[in-house]
């Protein structure tokens, strides 16, 4: 590598490190859940299935998605707070204030959800899903298949 090669890869590092990030949610959820309070803290206590709607843009992303795939769901939790570094886990005051990246909270710098989805139906532009946690109208921003041991995707 070359002296200049090498400077240019430290420029690329520091260029990212103040970086704005744009994202383009791909989809929107629509649940029964209207608000952080009804909001189980995660999915496999009570929360319901949703509808997953495509954007127009996304919606060819899709094909390939059937029922009964399991997958994961990367949200905006666009209620989440965004100046929190540290909570009580589980919102418990009882318990010790714990840095948010040792968390579940929807309250952190960049307010990512992670949601292991099962795919219950396949419609035209939308998936039923579920169980999901989030509160209706929350910004999908990507979406991964959970991957089995089989090849091929």
């Amino acid at each position: 590598m070359t002296s200049r090669s090498k400077g240019r890869s430290r420029r690329k590092k520091s260029s990212v490190r103040g970086a704005r990030l744009k994202l383009r949610p791909i989809a929107i959820i629509r649940s029964t859940i209207k608000n952080r309070k009804e909001a189980p803290k995660q999915g496999s206590e009570g929360a319901p299935d949703a509808w997953l709607e495509t954007n127009s843009f996304a919606a060819r992303g899709f094909e390939g998605i059937s029922a009964g795939d399991e997958l994961f769901i990367v949200t905006w939790l666009h209620h989440g707070r965004r100046d929190v570094l540290k909570v009580h886990p589980r919102s418990d005051p009882q318990r010790k204030l714990t840095g948010v990246f040792a968390t579940r909270s929807p309250d952190r710098p960049n307010p990512l959800g992670l949601h292991r989805v099962t795919v219950r139906k396949v419609e035209k532009k939308r998936l039923r899903i579920g169980p999901i946690e989030v509160i209706d109208g929350t910004p999908v921003v990507d979406v991964k298949p959970v991957l089995s041991c089989e090849p091929g995707r």
